[in-house]
């Protein structure tokens, strides 16, 4: 009996087509399974890579985002800080060039006799003014402001204020974007009153004024002679530095 079960085993094996009795190969079966082991440890590699790839990329990403977003921080506060300083500049400049001008407008009315015809100046009104022109300015109303300065001109052509009004009239036209009238005003200060204190900075004003309209070139050689003209002003110093150049 026990020598039949072999026999019947063999006979069974045999019945078996080609196709089936190579699914029970020990070889080829170990090959099939050393085959889809490979292919699926290749996939899975593959997988791996391209998900830390992308991870990392994700990560990359996030760094950049918070870069940016400290970088951005850190220049409106910078911005934040420029206009505080320009703001407080316009202010002390506004302050001191007011209380310089009362002082000489006080000096010339004690000297100058009044015409017997003519009405006396009222040295009073011409500085309330004046300042008001100038407050308007500080408020950032600047065409308003302007439209101060051309009246004070236009009222007050006597008046020790005249190269102030024309310098503070061109620094409101050109906030006002009014850049053609901007540069008349700062070249009559620089024409009629050259060696007035505001002179220089009527001079930076026109490059500034030649620069918004378009002539780089003749900004830059206005910064040269001002520079030149009044190396020791604050003016100077500022165009130094646009021209990149020591003292």
């Amino acid at each position: 009996m026990k020598r039949l079960l072999p026999l019947a085993m063999l006979a069974a094996l045999s019945s078996m087509g080609p196709a089936q009795a190579g699914l029970f190969t020990d070889d080829g079966a170990r090959r099939a399974i050393s085959d889809m082991r490979m292919e699926l440890n290749g996939r899975l590699e593959r997988l791996e890579a391209s998900s830390r790839g992308q991870l990392e990329l994700a990560s990359q990403n996030e760094l950049l985002k918070a870069e940016i977003s400290r970088l951005h921080g850190q220049l409106e506060v910078l911005l934040h800080e420029v206009e505080s300083l320009k703001q407080r500049q316009r202010d002390f400049y506004v302050d001191l060039d007011t209380r310089v001008r009362q002082i000489e407008s006080s000096r010339t009315a004690s000297a100058t006799t009044t015409a017997p015809n003519a009405p006396p100046p009222d040295p009073a009104a011409e500085s309330a003014q004046y300042e008001a022109a100038l407050n308007l300015l500080k408020e950032g109303r600047y065409k308003d402001a302007l439209t101060g300065f051309e009246q004070f001109i236009r009222e007050h052509p006597q008046s020790t204020f005249l190269p102030g009004a024309h310098f503070w009239a061109g620094n409101a036209a050109l906030q006002a974007k009014e850049v053609a009238a901007a540069s008349t005003y700062f070249n009559t200060v620089l024409k009629t009153w050259p060696q007035d204190a505001a002179a220089p900075d009527a001079m930076l004003g026109l490059a500034n004024s030649q620069q918004a309209l378009g002539d780089a070139k003749t900004s830059q050689e206005t910064l040269k002679k001002l520079v030149e003209r009044f190396p020791d002003s604050s003016a100077a110093q500022a165009a130094r530095q646009r021209l990149g150049v020591k003292r």
